[in-house]
């Protein structure tokens, strides 16, 4: 019997092409729907093997809804998973993978967006404002191939680098100095993230941890929006603590990325106030957005499934 596949949010001007090519690659049968999963739509997936979903409702009641139906793997088309109830996924045998693509493209979008906020690009955009800049201390949270990539970038441009993770890298050490989360938001000119969303790590950029920056710091944050409080970021940005911001992803950002709401009264208050602000970019989650890393998650999906149903591991598995 054929394995089957349902994606969810699939977007038709670049992800069905590439579908469409690797279904008939890998002999695996899908179908499809642009708009996010819900409890009623989840029928739609009924005798499927797997969904493919990017960051959406995968709540524990979701996973049940899917399981229910005869799912047997929910196949992430991003690098973060922190949407998914691993604690249910394990319950109810599931199995979860996120994506993989190579790092470069997010890597030189959060340079971008560090260089862009240095320039005070969004005071040029909006009023022609040209300021200057000097070399700084670059802060990276997170040392993974991102965080490893962005590092390796700046290398070249004269900064001091700081990195701080859980799991040091010695590939790290070679171009910069890991050090406590504390002496990272003392004497970093700009903070740039690139970790995964956690329980722990929830609101990681807060009130408190602002108050231990530099005045005039710089926030980039081109990994997950949950890990700033944005209520405390406008706050230090109104007062000056925060000299400004990039930020390619913002909380609760689900039901806008990949829409067209061109026009519409967006019920998302904090991402009003900061998009108002002209020291603060915010990008539309885009940092990934490249063809290789669009093809790269699509086919990750369909080599994870196949090694689901053929009971191998694959690198991309989340440990439940």
């Amino acid at each position: 019997m054929a394995v089957k596949v349902f994606f969810y949010t699939l977007r038709p001007y670049d992800e069905q092409g590439i579908v469409e090519e690797l279904a008939k690659q890998y002999g695996i049968e899908y179908g499809y729907t642009e708009v996010y999963p819900t409890m009623e739509n989840a029928q739609l997936a009924a005798g499927c093997d797997a969904v493919s979903v990017t960051p959406c409702d995968m709540s524990a009641p979701m996973l049940q809804r899917f399981h229910d139906l005869g799912v047997k793997a929910i196949c992430c088309r991003s690098i973060g998973y922190d949407h998914i109830d691993l604690e249910k996924a394990r319950e109810l045998g599931m199995k979860i993978s996120n994506a993989d693509y190579p790092p470069e493209g997010v890597a030189n979008f959060a340079i971008m967006l560090m260089l862009m906020s240095l320039r005070k690009a969004g005071h040029i955009l909006k009023r022609g404002e040209a300021q200057d800049y000097s070399h700084c201390t670059v802060g990276v949270i997170g040392t993974g191939r991102i965080g490893q990539t962005v590092l390796k970038h700046l290398s070249g441009f004269g900064c001091r680098l700081l990195a701080y993770d859980l799991y040091q890298s010695e590939e790290v050490k070679k171009i910069a100095e890991y050090v406590p989360l504390d002496t990272l938001f003392a004497e970093s000119d700009v903070i740039t993230l690139h970790t995964n969303a956690t329980a722990e790590n929830h609101h990681l950029i807060n009130a408190e941890s602002l108050a231990k920056m530099k005045d005039g710091v710089l926030i980039v944050n081109t990994a997950r929006g949950a890990l700033i409080d944005e209520e405390a970021l406008i706050a230090a940005l109104e007062s000056g603590k925060v000299g400004g911001a990039g930020l390619d992803v913002v909380e609760e950002e689900n039901d806008l990325v990949y829409f067209n709401r061109a026009g519409a009264a967006l019920p998302h208050r904090t991402m009003n106030i900061l998009r108002s602000m002209p020291n603060v970019i915010v990008s539309p989650h885009n940092a990934f957005y490249t063809d290789v890393n669009v093809a790269s998650m699509v086919r990750s999906g369909f080599e994870e499934l196949t090694d689901f149903v053929a009971g191998r591991s694959n690198p991309c598995e989340v440990p439940l």
